[in-house]
């Protein structure tokens, strides 16, 4: 069972600024609620009731969203606007929250490496805030799927999706032995790389899960792009010793590090989950 999932939110989010001088880019509204919290919302959906945090300076808002606020809910109080709170208190309430710090940004596979603490000798989720992930209608949440997956195949999975062959170089690029339609175990796996040296177009976006063996992984694994410590290293090194799946999930991904994607988020949750709950 995957009980855990870890949230990589120490970046700076400087494409953001200068919203994001003072405040978490995984804060920023997607209408009337932070990035994060749907992010959480999902994998709570997926049964995953232990969340971890890998922060760093200036995220102290994303620790005091996931708790209560004491003068607030004072304040409202028997006001219209409690309902407000629901689905926020629904998560504190029924989850639990920890958190701990990435003192240097060294890249994701580091910063998964710094939430081993939160995680401990079990399998776990991951989750990038700023892609957003809506399931199909009426149909399972991206996390949900995979963990589906995972309970059949007992390995680490990522998700991927087709992207444009000059996009390439913004994403992780797998190559794999097909198994089932939209399923994949991984032979190649590229970080970045340009449009003539890709493996496919097949990548990798902000979800995984992942088996413990892959922090004696990381800890092991040199600086790749950008010298930072890249996960798409250790999970190359995890495939060709045991197994790693790639799943072209069901549903629809934005890129809210970006100012376009975070607008289309926006305006799709406007539409399609905001006013239909009024």
């Amino acid at each position: 069972m995957i009980k855990k999932c870890l949230f990589p939110v120490a970046g700076y989010g400087t494409r953001f600024l200068p919203a994001t001088k003072a405040m978490p880019k995984e804060i920023l509204p997607i209408v009337n609620k932070p990035l994060v919290q749907y992010g959480v919302e999902e994998a709570a959906d997926a049964g995953i009731h232990e969340f971890g945090f890998v922060t760093g300076r200036g995220k102290r808002a994303i620790e005091d969203h996931f708790d209560i606020s004491y003068e607030l809910e004072h304040q409202i109080a028997g006001t219209g606007k409690e309902g407000l709170l629901t689905s926020i208190r629904d998560l504190i309430n029924n989850n639990s929250f920890a958190f701990t710090r990435q003192n240097e940004m060294k890249g994701l596979g580091h910063a998964i490496l710094t939430g081993r603490n939160l995680v401990g000798d079990n399998p776990f989720a991951v989750v990038l805030a700023d892609d957003f992930c809506v399931g199909p209608e009426d149909g399972d949440g991206v996390l949900t799927q995979m963990v589906k997956l995972y309970n059949q195949f007992r390995c680490s999975i990522v998700a991927i999706e087709e992207v444009p062959e000059d996009e390439t170089h913004k994403y992780g690029v797998i190559a794999g032995e097909s198994m089932k339609d939209g399923l994949y175990r991984i032979t190649d796996m590229v970080e970045k790389p340009a449009p003539e040296d890709a493996p496919s177009n097949l990548a990798i976006i902000g979800r995984y899960i992942l088996t413990p063996d892959i922090f004696d992984i990381i800890e092991r694994t040199p600086p790749g792009k950008n010298g930072e410590v890249q996960i798409t290293d250790a999970l190359l090194e995890q495939a060709k010793n045991g197994c790693v799946l790639a799943y072209q999930f069901k549903g629809q991904r934005f890129d809210c590090g970006s100012i376009d994607g975070f607008v289309e988020a926006t305006n799709f949750v406007y539409e399609n989950i905001y006013k239909k709950g009024k």
